[in-house]
């Protein structure tokens, strides 16, 4: 039918937790785990960001910056959540972790965060420009430098994602990732939502937290060429501040990709979705099941379908 020619933004965005899958729609989000012994458990909450309410969410290339923060906290909590289903049983609780509670958890969050920033600022951006200084005797040009910078920049970004690949868990985390995006584009196609569907999905969404990352470092590599301080600290700490701008950037774009079928759209989407065949895997039926269970909870597939695709009652 021709109501399945289109591709309607949905507006719900997700993302793979450990045995399970994260989905949010406004400010409601739900994360379905598969439990050790093969059950679905369902939690549902809201979340209304850091600035909730400020008109600064609303301010085209300064909201990117929130809904990046945002998603950071939201993931890490959904992380844990999914992974409180697999700790070690044996595990002992001290007495720190008795007398904080809830506090001692949220502490160690918010660490784990800074650390892994700190991390990523130092292998992302301290390393790459590190490198490139070895090219100075060889390219006197300032902007041909920054160029060679973001390109050392995105092979290691590339090498990391290869990397992980390898492991395990990041595999069966990955087609959780390929689930998440399948079950969005069964809907956003027009499609009834059930795992014969999502499973003939496409596993590759313009929406990507993958390709949001790609945008990064491509922006990244057109504004560290305007920089031409020379002191190398400085020239860090810049890049450090421009951070911000550049997930603002990123996130217009992304969001742009989402709502539109551009051919200019579709050939700047093109890189992330190839980079997506390393970040997504093939889910399994179970998978499947799981990732529609979180939609479910908070998206009411039907009446989108019947609002943006003129479906009947008898057909869903």
């Amino acid at each position: 039918m021709a109501r399945r020619k289109k591709t309607v933004n949905s507006g719900i965005g997700g993302q793979a937790v450990l045995e399970g899958v994260m989905m949010k729609n406004k400010d409601f989000y739900a994360v379905a785990v598969r439990k050790p012994d093969g059950e679905i458990d369902v939690e549902t909450a809201e979340y209304h960001g850091i600035l909730h309410g400020s008109k600064l969410t609303k301010i085209p290339f300064i909201r990117g910056v929130f809904n990046f923060a945002d998603s950071l906290i939201l993931g890490m909590r959904t992380l844990d959540h999914s992974a409180s289903f697999y700790e070690d049983e044996g595990a002992t609780e001290t007495k720190i972790d008795k007398a904080l509670g809830d506090k001692s958890q949220k502490t160690f969050s918010v660490l784990t965060v800074l650390l892994s920033f700190a991390i990523a600022i130092a292998i992302f951006i301290v390393l790459p420009y590190y490198l490139s200084t070895f090219l100075e005797k060889y390219v006197r040009n300032a902007s041909l430098l920054a160029i060679f910078e973001g390109l050392i920049r995105l092979a290691i970004f590339l090498i990391y994602i290869v990397a992980i690949t390898a492991m395990k868990d990041i595999k069966r985390l990955y087609q959780y990732h390929g689930a998440e995006h399948k079950c969005i584009n069964c809907l956003e196609k027009g499609h009834n939502l059930n795992v014969h569907n999502v499973k003939r999905s496409s596993r590759y969404h313009r929406r990507c937290g993958t390709s949001f990352l790609l945008f990064v470092m491509v922006i990244s590599i057109i504004l560290f060429m305007f920089i031409t301080i020379e002191n190398p600290v400085l020239k860090i700490i810049v890049r450090i501040l421009l951070l911000p701008v550049i997930a603002g950037i990123s996130y217009e774009i992304i969001k742009l990709a989402g709502r539109s079928d551009n051919f200019i759209i579709k050939i700047l989407s093109a890189p992330g979705i190839l980079l997506q065949r390393l970040t997504t895997k093939e889910p399994d039926e179970d998978m499947i099941e799981v990732a529609i269970k979180s939609v479910e909870a908070v998206f009411d597939w039907k009446a989108f379908l019947k609002e943006n695709f003129e479906y009947e009652e008898d057909e869903l």
